[in-house]
């Protein structure tokens, strides 16, 4: 297409550079070839404003600016990153026209919830797209994700992935909807049928810098929404009903503990599942629900899940019926090994996150529950004393060791949670996280429950710079193999 074509509508350009060839859009430097076109966006370390000249002698078809320059070329705008992921949307042919969207944010649940909807849509023999934590798939299967992406990509990649799922046929897409994708405007204007928010509880301040600011990042979803669907059980949800109702937003609210539009009674939880009932007060009836995850945390994500699918012009009862054939979530509440001792995996990395699944799990343990988890380095400080504390509350004993240490000293990671556990509990500390699991493993008795937090599906630890290969899994096999326990 020509820059005339890319831009119309969108923004006014110079007659002439009109009919200049477009090969390419991205606001990498690093990307741009002949014919491009280049997004000067200022971000944290680099600011495209100062490569723009560069690029364009070298043969970029235009530069977009926030910043005059007075450059043969340039196209100013107020905003490049609030424009950047329109032009993507124009140049890869408006793909999410093709396609049923919808998205889920919060702290905790949003992998879940994802793919919680996208099997209760393959149950229906749908192409069903996700793109999430877990990795992306276009509709032809999942390509796992082993070094560490943003839980939503960057918009080129983001859009590149719509036009292939539109190319292929794929109908309906599930998104996990970071806040920094929602702050850096990653999604053109796009419509979501539907959107779901799970909670909100302390984390990344390390970018937002305060709690109102992170939630209203997330907030931003829901101006995008046909239908909204939120957790009220938490606090950040209850605002989030509020602001959909004070705003004209059709907005379904669910509650495992109180009363909603959708409420849960006689939650009964067993090791390998959940079973409750589920009430639509509207229509006054009751639907008997299984699912194959236990948990509290679990039966929302569950609900939520159904009620977005039955957004997409399913019934509900249909959707409830097929969360009973689901097979869980990588990484989530994950069991690895299940003998004399059980091991599970999760993601949990929030105080929240670890108060939810540990206390889930330490009813189910017979014996001790062991838990093994640490913090990010180069991540919200501020969170680590309280992730100690959450893991104390329900443990019988605690294994710190790291998470991602990233550039930060492990042990500088290691004592921010400490300062949050009482000297008086049961605790050891390891900077190497195999040595954690392994200790975790040598000291498991008959009945006890060993709990691995932060990693979940991740299979690398981010050590300095790079991604270096770690897998729970592989160790866990590892050492129950070499005792012939599996």
């Amino acid at each position: 297409m020509t820059l005339c074509e890319l831009f119309c509508g969108i923004t006014d350009i110079s007659v002439e550079i009109g009919d200049t060839e477009v090969t390419g859009v991205t606001s990498d430097s690093r990307e741009v070839q002949s014919g491009y076109v280049f997004v000067c966006i200022r971000g944290a370390s680099f600011d495209g404003h100062d490569a723009a000249e560069r690029l364009l002698r070298d043969g970029a078809a235009a530069v977009v600016t926030e910043r005059e320059l007075s450059l043969h070329g340039e196209i100013n705008v107020p905003d490049t990153r609030r424009l950047y992921p329109e032009l993507l949307s124009r140049f890869y042919g408006e793909p999410t026209k093709r396609l049923k969207l919808c998205a889920v944010t919060g702290t905790n649940g949003k992998t879940t919830v994802v793919n919680l909807s996208a099997q209760i849509m393959r149950s229906f023999k749908k192409q069903v797209g996700v793109i999430g934590t877990l990795g992306t798939d276009t509709g032809k299967g999942l390509i796992y994700s082993h070094s560490g992406p943003p839980t939503t990509p960057e918009p080129r990649k983001l859009y590149s992935l719509f036009r292939e799922m539109a190319d292929i046929g794929t109908e309906y897409c599930f998104i996990e909807a970071s806040s920094q994708a929602l702050a850096q405007h990653r999604f053109a204007a796009e419509h979501f049928a539907a959107a779901a928010f799970t909670n909100l509880t302390q984390d990344h301040l390390d970018y937002h810098g305060t709690m109102e600011d992170y939630y209203l990042a997330k907030r931003r979803l829901f101006d995008m929404c046909g239908t909204a669907v939120v957790n009220i059980d938490d606090d950040y949800g209850k605002r989030t009903a509020e602001y959909c109702a004070e705003n004209g937003i059709n907005c379904i609210t669910v509650s495992v503990f109180g009363t909603a539009d959708y409420y849960t009674e006689q939650v009964e939880l067993f090791p390998s599942g959940a079973e409750f009932l589920l009430t639509d007060r509207a229509a006054e009836k009751t639907y008997v629900v299984r699912m194959p995850l236990t948990g509290y945390y679990n039966v929302a994500n569950g609900i939520e899940a159904a009620l977005m699918c039955s957004q997409l012009g399913f019934e509900l009862c249909d959707c409830l019926s097929a969360l009973e054939s689901i097979s869980g979530v990588s990484g989530r509440l994950e069991t690895l090994y299940d003998g004399d001792f059980t091991v599970v995996c999760d993601y949990a990395h929030t105080e929240d996150g670890l108060l939810k699944l540990l206390s889930t799990l330490k009813p189910l343990a017979k014996g001790r529950l062991i838990t093994v988890f640490g913090a990010a380095g180069d991540r919200d400080s501020e969170k680590r004393p309280m992730m100690g504390r959450a893991a104390e509350k329900w443990s019988d004993y605690l294994i710190v060791t790291t998470d991602n240490p990233a550039t930060e000293d492990p042990q500088a990671t290691i004592d921010g949670v400490r300062s949050g556990i009482s000297p008086e509990t049961p605790c050891e500390e390891y900077t190497d996280r195999r040595q954690a699991v392994l200790r975790a493993l040598e000291m498991a008795e008959k009945g006890d429950v060993i709990a691995l937090c932060g990693k979940g599906h991740e299979d690398y630890q981010l050590i300095g710079s790079e991604y270096v290969h770690f897998s729970e899994r592989e160790i866990v096999d590892g050492y129950l193999s070499e005792r012939g326990l599996k």
